[in-house]
C-alpha cells in the first residue's frame, strides 16, 4: 500500500497513543508519531508529567494529555487514572487507543472497552513479571491476560516474545502478532547516521566525557535498574580493566528504583566509569562506542540494540527473547547468558582482542537494520495495520 493510499485512508483518524512513562514516548516513538502525522492522522498523547514531551514538534494535529499514571500498583492512583482514562475516551472522539506500557495497556483496555472504543490496540514490550515471584508475578501475569482479553488485538515487538506469551497461555495465536522482523518503531536511519563518527564529532564527545586518546568504549543506554543486569555489567568491566587497561564505560539513562541508585553508588567507586544520565541524543554518545553492552535479565526486544546498529555499534547481550530478534548471535553481535558476569566478561574481552571480528560485526549490524529495522518501513507496516482495523471496524 503506497503512501499515498495510506493518507487516503487514515486522514482525519483520531489517535490516542498511551504510555505510563513520557521518556517511552519520546525515546521509542517520536519518529512513528510524526509519520502518523504526515499521513493526516490527529495523534493524543496520553502519559504522566515529563520535560521531554517538550522536544516534540508542536502543531494543531498533536495534543497531549498529562495524566499521573504509575508504574507499580497503586489502588488509589490507578482507580483514579482509570475514571479519568475514561472520560477522556468518552468525550474525545478517538476511532483508535493503542497503549504500550504495562500499567497504561491494563487501564487502557478496561477504559477504551467500556468507552466503546472500535479499535483498542495494544503492543507489548516485555514482561515485567519474568523476574518476580508469587504473588505479584500471577497479578502482574493475570494483567497481561487482561489486556489480550479486552484489546481488539494486541502485538509483540519481537517474534521470540510473541512465542513465549503463547506458550504461557495468556495469549491466543490469533490474538497476538509482528509487524516485520520486530521492534517498536524501528530506527531513524539520518538520526543515527554512520556520519556522526567523523573526527571532530568523536573528538568533541570524547572530551566532553573525559576520554582521552584511543580508549575502547563499552556504553548502556536505558533505565538504571537491576533488571538490566548492571550490576554484571559492573562486575564484567571491573575484570576487564585488568586484561585490558584502555577501557571506558558509559552509564546513559534514567535511575529507574533503588537498585538504580546502588548501582550508581557502586558505578561511583570505580575508575574509567562514567554516568552521564539521562541523555536526549543517544547518537551523539554511540559515535564514540565500540560495543554496546545490554545484559538484561529481561526485553522485549532493545530498541537501543537496532539504534546502536545503525551506527556501526555491534552488541553483547543476554540469550533472552526479545534480544534474540534484535542480535543475531555471531553476526550482528554476540549473546551470552544472563545473570553471567563472567561469560559477559569474555564476549567484551573477545572483541576487545579481535577487532577484525568487531569490524565485521559492525558492518554487518548496519546492513541488517537497514534492511529490516528503518523506521520509514517499520512505521508504514504501523500505519497498515491502522488502515486495516479501520477497514474491518467499518464492514
Amino acid at each position: 500500500m503506497t503512501t499515498d493510499r495510506l493518507t487516503n485512508k487514515l486522514r482525519g483518524t483520531h489517535i490516542a497513543l498511551i504510555s505510563t512513562v513520557p521518556y517511552f514516548i519520546v525515546s521509542q516513538l517520536s519518529a512513528q508519531i510524526q509519520f502518523l502525522r504526515s499521513l493526516g492522522m490527529q495523534v493524543t498523547l496520553i502519559t504522566s508529567p515529563g520535560d521531554e514531551l517538550e522536544t516534540l514538534p508542536p502543531g494543531d494535529d498533536l495534543s497531549v494529555i498529562l495524566m499521573d499514571i504509575p508504574r507499580k500498583p497503586k489502588p488509589w492512583q490507578d482507580l483514579k487514572a482509570l475514571i479519568r482514562l475514561f472520560s477522556v475516551f468518552r468525550h474525545g472522539a478517538y476511532t483508535i487507543v493503542h497503549s504500550t506500557t504495562p500499567k497504561a495497556g491494563l487501564l487502557c483496555a478496561i477504559a477504551g472497552k467500556i468507552a466503546g472504543i472500535p479499535i483498542r490496540l495494544h503492543t507489548f514490550t516485555g514482561q515485567a513479571w519474568l523476574t518476580r515471584q508469587g504473588v505479584i508475578r500471577r497479578v502482574m501475569r493475570f494483567s497481561d491476560w487482561m489486556i489480550l482479553k479486552l484489546s481488539t488485538h494486541c502485538y509483540a515487538d519481537s517474534l521470540s516474545q510473541r512465542q513465549f506469551l503463547i506458550d504461557e497461555g495468556i495469549a491466543p495465536t490469533e490474538h497476538i502478532s509482528v509487524n516485520g522482523r520486530g521492534s517498536l518503531a524501528g530506527v531513524d536511519l539520518q538520526r543515527f547516521s554512520v556520519d556522526l563518527r567523523a573526527d571532530e564529532n568523536i573528538n568533541r564527545v570524547r572530551k566532553q566525557c573525559g576520554i582521552t586518546g584511543d580508549a575502547f568504549v563499552i556504553t548502556y543506554i536505558g533505565r538504571i535498574t537491576r533488571d538490566k543486569g548492571l550490576f554484571e555489567c559492573l562486575a564484567a568491566f571491573e575484570r576487564l580493566q585488568h586484561q585490558c587497561p584502555d577501557v571506558e564505560l558509559l552509564l546513559l539513562g534514567p535511575i529507574d528504583d533503588d537498585s538504580g541508585q546502588n548501582i550508581i553508588h557502586r558505578a561511583e567507586k570505580m575508575t574509567h566509569v562514567h554516568y552521564l544520565g539521562y541523555q536526549s541524543r543517544p547518537e551523539y554518545f554511540l559515535a564514540i562506542t565500540n560495543v554496546l553492552c545490554l545484559p538484561s535479565y529481561r526485553e522485549g526486544f532493545g530498541t537501543v540494540v537496532i539504534e546502536a546498529a545503525a551506527m556501526g555499534v555491534p552488541c553483547v547481550g543476554s540469550n533472552i527473547s526479545g534480544l534474540v530478534d534484535a542480535v543475531d548471535d555471531g553476526v550482528t553481535g554476540l549473546l551470552v547468558p544472563a545473570r553471567d558476569d563472567g561469560s559477559l566478561y569474555s564476549a567484551l574481552e573477545r572483541l576487545w582482542r579481535d577487532r577484525k571480528l568487531l569490524a565485521t560485526l559492525a558492518v554487518q549490524a548496519r546492513q541488517r537494520c537497514e534492511r529490516e529495522f528503518s523506521s520509514s518501513i517499520v512505521n508504514k507496516r504501523v500505519a497498515k495495520e491502522y488502515a486495516k482495523w479501520l477497514e474491518e471496524a467499518r464492514s
